[in-house]
């Protein structure tokens, strides 16, 4: 299927990096459980995707975040299903008060060259290199199915570049 057909849903992943660390959450529930993440989500109506990435992670870590700087945009699509997810990567070093667990993610602090990439999706693999690097990038990955706790999804193809700007 062309991907002009295919419905876009605009989301949200915010990872903490205050080198040499990142803040990450193990997922709960839903989409991505059993799996290390950065905080994110969906863009609501009448909000700008900075603003959501904010928002997200106020509820999903409980801090405030002072700044956000767009990292990336990657779109992610899965076999048999003609949803894009339009994800806007950001990252925030400037923020206030404590991670704390909620709900839906129980946050973790991870020194670089120990981010737990086997029990992450498999594209970070990818873009995180160029993230950490404070480099813009642009992509796509082509996934057989959403990961679970149990399962890494495998990726089918991707593209992945570095760009001067995201706008």
């Amino acid at each position: 299927m062309e991907q002009a057909n295919k419905q876009r849903k605009i989301l949200t992943l915010c990872v903490i990096h205050q080198h040499p660390r990142v803040l990450l959450g193990m997922k709960k529930r839903g989409f991505g459980a059993g799996r290390w993440n950065g905080f994110g989500g969906k863009v609501e109506e009448g909000e700008s995707i900075e603003e959501a990435a904010i928002r997200e992670v106020k509820e999903e870590v409980g801090v405030d975040v002072n700044s956000v700087q767009k990292a990336g945009v990657i779109e992610f699509t899965f076999e048999n299903d003609p949803k894009i997810l339009e994800v806007h990567i950001f990252k925030c070093d400037d923020f206030e008060g404590k991670p704390t667990e909620s709900e839906e993610m129980k946050p973790q602090w991870f020194n670089i060259v120990e981010i737990p990439f086997k029990q992450m999706w498999s594209d970070d693999l990818y873009w995180f290199p160029l993230f950490l690097k404070n480099r813009k990038f642009r992509g796509h990955f082509l996934f057989d199915e959403p990961s679970t706790a149990e399962y890494s999804a495998k990726i089918i193809e991707h593209e992945l570049t570095e760009v001067e700007d995201l706008c």
